[in-house]
């Protein structure tokens, strides 16, 4: 500032503009604004509002195909978990089937076993009892021959030697009993 108050003026020479060239610049200035304003600012933001949109619809897809990515990951472990529990159920029924077989087998080997036991035991009695028909019929002979060579009179008769082999026989099983009631 001045002494005077006033505030001074600069003189700019050949670059202050003259007033008719200031004027057609503002109006220039306008023209172009609105131009800018009508024009290329709406250009602009259709451009942004287009991209805006395209990346909020791939934002949309891709949480979209994460929703389904969920959705197909909770589907596979839903499935995952059914063949867990499937496969757990069938261990458990394989263990059941083995238990079960393990015991019907060996109810088939302790029936089996059994049958054979009392085959041999009747086998055994059978055989015994041809034993002891054989002995009783060598026996009977010998004690003929013998009563025979001892009275001194021949036992060809059959009845005769019957009785006495049976005689003999009574005998002979009467005798065990009286040793071992002695021995006791």
């Amino acid at each position: 500032m001045t002494p005077n108050g006033l505030v001074p003026h600069i003189d700019l020479g050949p670059l202050l503009p003259e007033l008719p060239e200031f004027l057609a610049g503002l109006l220039l200035l306008g023209l172009m604004w609105i131009i800018v304003a009508k024009a290329v600012a709406p250009r602009f933001e259709q451009l942004y509002e287009k991209r805006s949109s395209e990346i909020e619809g791939g934002i949309q897809h891709a949480e979209q195909v994460q929703a389904e990515a969920a959705k197909a990951r909770e589907q596979y472990q839903a499935q995952l978990s059914e063949v867990r529990e499937s496969a757990a159920k069938a261990r458990e029924d394989a263990k059941t089937r083995s238990a079960e077989i393990l015991r019907d087998a060996k109810n088939e080997a302790a029936q089996e076993q059994a049958r054979m036991i009392a085959e041999a035991r009747a086998q055994i009695a059978s055989e015994r009892e041809i034993a002891a028909g054989q002995l009783i019929t060598q026996v009977g002979g010998l004690a003929t021959t013998l009563a025979g060579r001892i009275v001194g009179e021949s036992l060809d008769d059959d009845e005769r030697a019957k009785r006495t082999v049976e005689r003999f026989l009574k005998e002979l099983e009467n005798q065990p009993a009286r040793n071992q009631t002695i021995g006791k």
